[in-house]
């Protein structure tokens, strides 16, 4: 009996061992893969739920849960829903949050070849449709590619947008060559997380740059990018005034690639804006700094949307 507890103990204990060398080791040649999935484990830990949606371009995948007026929380390029997370469990104190994979992001297809602004719109429009019911207006909070199309869908479907949240992203053309976005190497991949982060915020470690390298050419940024001539028709150069709700940017003032210029253009062009900064933060404020987005989001919600320029 002895001899069969101490087998048994063994083959536990080789178990433990092996499945916390294979956890190291996937960490360590997919740390974004893992990064996505425990962030996207958290917000089902926060209650939320995942929901399938039919789309013209594929089934969509979205986070539901929570009671009251609906945010729907929109990430930007290469990221997926989880990126959220942090954010979710005091927002869901007030609010039912909606928080899509867009299209070719996350759960959501289409899973490979080029990707257009058009195909993550409609599979926003989709989504909104689905979950949303018609006389309810929502408010849109975008990051970076998520800001772009928020604008997007509110100037195709103002009667459905209650106000939009800009966070570090909108609808014109940036300043940087997009070449930037899809680093060749380690070193580059270090320039550009230098960039999108804050200076307090730690260096990303070698092995994740090199995972950045990896998935910024097979991801949803290098399908993107394969669409590049076909995304004029899809910027607001010149025609802010076409959107109608009234917007808050939300702003991460670290941010060096979409700089405060960038936002001061928004908010020159739009017919009703308003700034409000996060100090020390980059582009991805509700990943960064979490509590300070919060804090800045929370400041938007209280007041009253800006009202429009005489």
């Amino acid at each position: 009996m002895k001899k069969v507890i101490l087998r048994s103990v063994m083959a536990v204990a080789v178990l433990i061992v092996i499945l916390l060398t294979s956890g190291a080791w996937l960490v360590w040649k997919h740390p974004l893969a893992v990064d996505a999935w425990m962030s996207r484990h958290a917000l089902a830990r926060e209650g939320l739920h995942e929901v399938t949606v039919a789309s013209p371009v594929g089934a969509q995948t979205v986070w539901e849960g929570g009671t009251g007026p609906t945010l729907v929380l929109l990430h930007g390029a290469g990221d997926q829903a989880g990126t959220w997370a942090r954010v979710a469990r005091p927002l869901l104190e007030h609010h039912r949050l909606l928080i899509p994979d867009l299209a070719g992001h996350g759960g959501s297809e289409p899973g490979r070849g080029p990707l257009g602004v058009d195909t993550v719109l409609a599979g926003l429009s989709a989504d909104i449709a689905a979950q949303v019911p018609p006389q309810e207006r929502i408010i849109l909070v975008g990051n970076s590619l998520g800001a772009w199309v928020s604008m997007l869908y509110a100037v195709n479907h103002p009667e459905r947008v209650e106000r939009l949240i800009l966070v570090n992203g909108g609808a014109l053309r940036g300043s940087h060559d997009p070449s930037i976005l899809l680093p060749k190497d380690r070193a580059a991949a270090r320039k550009l997380m230098k960039m999108l982060t804050g200076p307090a915020t730690p260096p990303v470690p070698d092995f994740v740059l090199d995972d950045v390298v990896r998935w910024a050419h097979r991801g949803p940024v290098g399908r993107l990018a394969a669409t590049a001539d076909e995304m004029d028709a899809y910027v607001l150069d010149g025609r802010l005034s076409e959107v109608e709700v009234p917007v808050d940017l939300l702003w991460g003032d670290a941010d060096q690639l979409m700089t405060l210029d960038y936002a001061h253009k928004m908010l020159d062009g739009l017919p009703a804006a308003r700034l409000t900064t996060i100090h020390g933060c980059g582009h991805v404020p509700q990943r960064e700094c979490p509590q300070r987005f919060l804090k800045g989001l929370d400041q938007v919600l209280a007041e009253a949307p800006p009202s429009e320029k005489p």
